[in-house]
């Protein structure tokens, strides 16, 4: 085995990587010592600090902003087959312990230790998601890994995320193991649900709102529901599952809606959905305009704060969206809003809430919050980590 080049830091830039984060800056690199310039994009290196301290061993890509990713502390393990059977047995510890099915999301990138790495289960099959040089260099030892520890029927590599073309790396999608079906079955709450893994978005399916979904359960039996930005019917279906007497699901895409209704069927509900194609605040308008009221509505839009330059905007969007919303509900209905906007802090969402509420001459009544599940663990020095949330409320006469 070669051995492995030096990159070596500015004084001082090892404090936060010290205190457990495992991003390195290119404005942290002492380009004069180790030219970053230098580097092969996906290449490891062994990081040390000004002082000559070993800190670990990482891989690097020299065209992006964040140029490197602490892959270990100890600079005997490189990122191979090896070290990826056993970080993949620690992440199937937690899991096994959380969910009774074999349907969640198996890796989470840096907060598993394999940053740039996503891997989403469904039974025996797997979805990974690549979206950095450094783990584009090593797909195949984690094919072979996921063989060592599952024995996976299928391996889908959806490798078309936005990040890859920041990497210098090309879109594809490719099964490289078994056959997949276009719907791809799994269980999310002991519902039984289906999820096209090849042509969805990301990997087909978002198990990131599993516990607040469970919590929506306790709130529809018997209710007409509204699920916005419904995608496949994952808030929509599991509430046709609890007893909702009817669900409107309203999504751009006709195929997700298609999807939707395939998952219906699945549930023995199909005759209680009705489906909307289009744009969701479009959709309320026309929804308000025919007086129609709702007793529970869920609000998952797609991150409308992508970027912190996004914030003014985004933060304006989330408020148009939960206005239209609360104008669509029953008295004292139940508003379920949600936000994957990592650059949306979870109070100002609640503010959002309580000032839209304030604008109908209604009141916010915060009655539960949600958080992304175990499947998605929060790395305690990266707070890039944490992005999900979701605000439980019932909307009252003015008080």
């Amino acid at each position: 085995m070669s051995s492995l080049r030096t990159l070596i830091l500015n004084n001082g830039a090892d404090r936060r990587l010290r205190g457990g984060h495992l991003w390195i800056y290119s404005n942290e690199v002492d380009n004069k010592k180790s030219p970053l310039k230098d580097f092969t994009p996906g290449e490891q290196v062994l990081v040390e600090a000004a002082s000559g301290k070993p800190l670990g061993i990482a891989y690097v890509n020299p065209q992006t902003l964040i140029c490197g990713r602490i892959i270990g502390r100890d600079s005997k393990f490189r990122l191979d087959r090896s070290l990826l059977v056993h970080r993949l047995n620690i992440a199937l510890s937690l899991r096994e312990a959380c969910f009774d099915s074999p349907c969640y999301r198996l890796v989470y990138g840096d907060s598993d230790g394999l940053s740039g790495l996503v891997i989403d289960r469904f039974y025996d099959v797997f979805v990974v998601q690549i979206s950095t040089a450094g783990m584009e260099a090593v797909v195949g030892d984690i094919v072979s890994a996921l063989n060592k520890v599952f024995m996976p029927s299928a391996i889908v590599l959806r490798c078309d995320g936005k990040m890859r073309a920041t990497e210098g790396l090309e879109s594809y999608v490719e099964v490289v193991q078994g056959e997949v079906p276009e719907l791809c079955p799994l269980e999310e709450n002991g519902v039984p649900l289906l999820a096209p893994i090849l042509s969805g978005q990301k990997t087909g399916w978002f198990y990131d709102h599993r516990l607040a979904r469970a919590t929506m359960q306790r709130h529809v039996d018997s209710k007409r529901v509204l699920d916005l930005f419904s995608y496949v019917g994952g808030w929509g279906v599991q509430a046709l599952a609890a007893g909702a007497s009817e669900v409107t699901c309203v999504d751009s895409s006709e195929y997700a809606l298609e999807v939707a209704i395939e998952n219906a069927k699945l549930n023995n509900a199909a005759d209680k959905l009705v489906t909307l194609q289009g744009d969701a605040f479009d959709a309320c308008k026309e929804l308000i305009q025919d007086q129609q009221k709702f007793d529970v509505i869920i609000v998952d839009p797609p991150a409308f704060i992508a970027r912190r330059k996004d914030i003014r905007n985004g933060e304006r969007a989330y408020g148009r969206i939960n206005n239209l919303a609360m104008r669509l509900l029953s008295k004292n209905g139940i508003l379920i809003s949600a936000s994957c906007s990592m650059h949306l802090e979870r109070s100002r969402l609640i503010d959002i809430i309580r000032s839209n509420a304030r604008e109908l001459d209604r009141s916010a009544q915060v009655i539960e919050q949600g958080h992304q599940g175990p499947d998605h663990p929060i790395h305690s020095a990266i707070p890039e980590t944490e992005y999900l949330k979701s605000i439980t409320c019932r909307i009252l006469p003015g008080m």
